[in-house]
């Protein structure tokens, strides 16, 4: 699969570099007892880089360098519904080093779709704090020119479309399922390992759809390389009033529950943990924080460490259930 960067990845990163920038600058704090002072922090992010999780990162970047005197590295290993990049950290050694930049794919749905994780969603890691939930988009190639249409092609052939997600199990995973199952069709899935290049694939015409984060594909809707056919969502989005809600295309009900959250190892010492909690409400806090979330679709969730296990509890409950729903067995 071609996976080369296109304008919308570059936009992208360019955009939230600037955000990046004062923390060169201004790392000269010092962290905490036990901070490993001078080194380079590995901030990991288990998805392919241009998706929203970049954004995220780049916001925390900032603040997390100014606070710690320490550089912060955007740290790419996706892989596996994500589980490749949650592993890793899950067993790196617990002294601040390495945190991970996570989702809710990899701690509430890949337990439930690998028999052999290699990590326990709760047990194996030091969770310090939500941070935001995303707006989701249908997006496909824009020889599909509405939703109705996609609808009609795949009962004409059915298995002929494909769909592309970041993995089994991926909230992108599920909505389709869910899409295909009560609409009574049947597509292709074709999994990568991010947003980023299912993206391109679509945009090369050799997929033809897929459920993303609003991040990734906004630019390519914007200017017209995408076609957003639906958001699953009870309301339209206000940055694209012009898409129509699943609701209003007869699919009420569509549950999206996608987010982020930041952790380390399990075991790491309480004062780095409260550190980090700290400076992760200053980042999100910050006005030029608050647009980017604005503008990518970012929607800000309740802080803190409890928030974080509590999301996970509740949502291990109910992607249980959904899994089973989907006829997903764990590989």
């Amino acid at each position: 699969m071609v996976t080369h960067p296109h304008g919308s990845r570059r936009m992208l990163l360019g955009t939230v570099a600037a955000l990046a920038v004062p923390y060169l600058a201004k790392a000269q704090g010092k962290g905490p007892e036990g901070w490993p002072n001078g080194r380079s922090v590995s901030l990991v992010i288990p998805f392919t880089p241009g998706g929203g999780t970049d954004v995220i990162g780049r916001i925390l970047q900032d603040r997390l360098g100014e606070s710690f005197g320490s550089s912060f590295v955007l740290d790419h290993k996706p892989g596996a519904s994500t589980t490749v990049g949650v592993r890793y950290v899950a067993r790196a050694r617990p002294d601040g080093a390495t945190l991970l930049l996570g989702s809710n794919s990899g701690f509430t749905q890949a337990p439930f779709a690998y028999r052999n994780l290699g990590y326990d969603p709760l047990a194996d890691f030091t969770h310090i704090s939500l941070l935001y939930s995303s707006a989701y988009l249908l997006v496909a190639h824009p020889r599909w020119g509405s939703f109705e249409r996609v609808i009609e092609a795949a009962r004409r052939e059915p298995g002929k479309l494909s769909y592309g997600t970041w993995g089994l199990g991926s909230t992108a995973h599920l909505l389709m399922l869910e899409m295909t199952e009560r609409t009574g069709i049947e597509m292709l899935h074709v999994p990568f390992g991010g947003p980023a290049p299912a993206l391109t694939e679509i945009l090369a015409g050799r997929v033809d759809m897929m459920f993303t984060t609003f991040a990734p594909a906004r630019a390519h809707v914007m200017e017209g390389r995408l076609r957003a056919l639906a958001a699953p969502h009870d309301e339209r989005l206000a940055a694209m009033p012009q898409v129509p809600t699943t609701r209003e295309l007869g699919l009420p009900g569509f549950l999206v529950s996608a987010w982020w959250g930041l952790a380390g190892p399990a075991n790491l010492p309480p004062p780095l943990a409260a550190a980090l909690e700290q400076a992760v409400r200053d980042a999100v806090g910050r006005p030029a924080a608050q647009r980017l979330a604005d503008e990518f679709g970012l929607l800000p969730l309740p802080l803190g460490r409890e928030a974080m296990r509590d999301r996970i509890r509740r949502d291990l409950v109910q992607n249980e259930g959904l899994m089973r729903r989907a006829g997903i067995t764990p590989e």
